[in-house]
């Protein structure tokens, strides 16, 4: 039995699904994606992955010369600011576009994007724009981006790692690690997996306020865990 293994995924499992800010952060990304939402989770634990790495090599590194503590609070109060940013960008895209009615069209070829043909009424003239935006893309470097932010914000995920330095061999450590990194990117990516089933949902049942509800309430969400994280972190 792989204990060290099995360890490392079930740390780092509860430390996405116990965070709130974790959550908020992906939501409106993943709820506004709606094509491939499961890699927006997939994006963001291995962003979160590559932060802590880095956080903790830093700290293993550099310990004595750089104030981790004072730099740590500024960071949590960045997430919140992101999150709320985050929050406010999916409301915009809610409110702001909803005079517009959009086809989106999903194209393929070695970079995938959705062509959007939109109409626009204004004094009763019907104006045809075409825009291509590559929203899959763009919304996947946030979500790495955002978890680099947060594996990088907390002191405290570097704790997480500390039980390597208790197992009897360097290959347990190495799959507590691979644990940890396999749990972090799962945990994500099977949340944001089950955000895209409710957003197909509401699209089979052609219920444009149940699709309007929920991408209201994701980027709420967002909104509040993100001032709540910018008072926590005062």
């Amino acid at each position: 039995m792989n204990f060290p293994l099995f360890a490392g995924i079930a740390a780092s499992v509860l430390h996405v699904v116990s965070g709130p800010d974790h959550l908020a952060a992906v939501t409106p990304l993943a709820i506004e994606t709606k094509r491939k939402v499961w890699k927006i989770g997939l994006s963001w634990g291995a962003g979160h992955l590559t932060g802590m790495l880095l956080i903790g090599l830093l700290l293993l590194l550099f310990k004595e010369f750089i104030p981790f503590e004072q730099i740590s609070e500024h960071s949590e109060q960045l997430v919140g600011l992101v999150l709320v940013f985050v929050g406010l960008w999916a409301l915009s895209n809610i409110f702001l576009g909803s005079k517009s009615h959009k086809h989106p069209h999903i194209h393929g070829g070695n970079e995938p994007y959705i062509h959007i043909h939109e109409h626009k009424h204004e004094e009763n003239v019907l104006e045809h724009s075409h825009t291509h935006r590559k929203i899959i893309k763009q919304n996947l470097w946030s979500s790495f981006g955002i978890g680099v932010l947060h594996g990088l914000a907390g002191i405290s995920h570097f704790l997480l790692l500390l039980p390597v330095l208790g197992f009897e061999n360097s290959q347990d450590s190495i799959q507590y690690v691979l644990g940890f990194g396999l749990g972090t990117v799962l945990a994500m990516t099977f949340y944001t997996f089950l955000l895209g089933q409710m957003v197909s949902y509401s699209k089979k049942k052609k219920n444009p306020s149940l699709f309007r509800a929920i991408r209201l309430l994701g980027g709420l969400f967002a909104i509040v865990i993100g001032i709540y994280w910018v008072f926590l972190n005062f």
